[in-house]
């Protein structure tokens, strides 16, 4: 083999994560010579550092409905081509044990690293290439193929695939370099932004929650006609836990959220049943059976109420249950990229194929995984979005 031929592939695939791993060993087995270009030392760095290190893989209930996009629609058909069940099965046969933890979700028993050895195995069955350390200067359409040419070398090959992911984390190597490609080609863009991010707040709900760093409730937390029931934590910088995170993908700039600190409690109807029970006992003491110590003390001091029960109207029955059941604030914004588990928006899904991840206009260029408006539910759901896609473009 020559020079020219030694640095020729069918398929070239930038970005050495989840969705470019899975794209390279299914192109590979198909017999395609596929080169795998990463700038990062350390390959899939995203996975390692994923649910607290045991790799939070896929989840049982994946479907359509758990994706936000500007088609909603265009998630359909990888999700169909390969399921959480198909990578379910994959981590079966290579022995990695595994749980469910709640609402469906998957994570490794061992480590996270289990998931990223997995994918470089089959990557090696399919004798595929995968160079770290090599950073993509430019990429140019050739009359048949592309060129990528990196620090070091010049590549050519007869398909292109961008797997670069989006803007959060930056600490591990996060650039805008797929959207680039996509301007470069004259794709259009859907604004980026960061998602799955705890939510912050001016300094006068901040003296509010900050003496609460620590506490976590069970909550519902909504923004619009949006929802999400799951943990909540205060913090010194605002609100997060998954149910925060869960609504900022859905939160925009001037949005207020509303947040049910108690969703099993309609506090005006169990305040006055109480009352009627127990009409000598401190309202302190009473909301402690439903809220953390220092909550319930903050929520009080807020609303100016004390005393027994036998005290207290039904007013001030109504005030508490208005703060407790539909406490509603204005985020000033999020903690950005630095700590967004993913990022909305991206490479608009009207230039793609939905089912082979193509661009409609410019043919052998394919993008999969983040760096695609389409992003997923916290709990798995962002994986299984790269293997969906990175297995569609892969067969494809």
């Amino acid at each position: 083999m020559n020079e020219q031929q030694s640095n020729h592939y069918d398929v070239i695939i930038i970005g050495a994560g989840a969705a470019g791993l899975m794209c390279a060993q299914v192109a590979g087995k198909r017999q395609r010579r596929v080169l795998v270009l990463d700038a990062s030392d350390k390959i899939g760095e995203k996975i390692r550092i994923s649910g607290g290190g045991r790799c939070n893989f896929t989840n049982l209930h994946a479907s359509p409905s758990n994706y936000l996009s500007h088609n909603p629609h265009f998630c359909k058909s990888a999700l169909a081509q390969f399921t959480q069940h198909d990578f379910t099965h994959m981590v079966e046969k290579h022995g990695i044990a595994y749980h469910e933890k709640t609402l469906g979700q998957l994570f490794c028993d061992g480590s996270s690293k289990q998931i990223i050895t997995m994918l470089l195995d089959e990557c090696r069955r399919g004798k595929v290439e995968v160079r770290t350390g090599e950073r993509v200067k430019s990429v140019k359409k050739m009359d048949e193929g592309f060129s990528v040419c990196t620090d070091t070398m010049a590549y050519l090959c007869n398909k292109l695939v961008i797997a670069t992911g989006g803007l959060s984390i930056p600490k591990i190597g996060a650039t805008d370099f797929g959207y680039r490609i996509a301007k470069q080609f004259s794709l259009p863009v859907i604004e980026p932004r960061a998602g799955l991010v705890p939510l912050t707040f001016d300094e006068a709900v901040l003296s509010l929650i900050r003496p609460l760093a620590g506490i976590a409730v069970d909550a519902v937390v909504s923004c619009g006609k949006t929802a999400f029931r799951e943990g909540l934590l205060f913090t010194h910088r605002g609100l997060s836990g998954p149910s925060v995170l869960q609504i900022s993908s859905y939160w925009h700039d001037g949005d207020a959220i509303t947040v049910n600190l108690a969703p099993n409690t309609d506090m005006f109807d169990w305040l006055k049943q109480r009352r009627n029970q127990t009409p000598k006992q401190d309202i302190h003491t009473v909301l402690t059976e439903v809220l953390p110590k220092r909550l319930a003390l903050m929520l009080l001091e807020r609303t100016g109420i004390s005393g027994t029960l036998a005290d207290l109207s039904n007013a001030k029955f109504e005030t508490l249950e208005r703060v407790i059941n539909r406490w509603q604030i204005i985020p000033n914004g999020s903690e950005g990229y630095k700590t967004a588990e993913v990022t909305l928006g991206g490479v608009d899904t009207t230039a793609l194929s939905s089912k082979t991840m193509e661009c409609r206009t410019v043919e052998g260029l394919y993008f999969i995984g983040e760096v695609v408006d389409v992003t997923g539910h916290l709990g798995g759901f962002n994986f299984q979005w790269a293997w969906s896609s990175g297995y569609a473009c892969g067969m494809a």
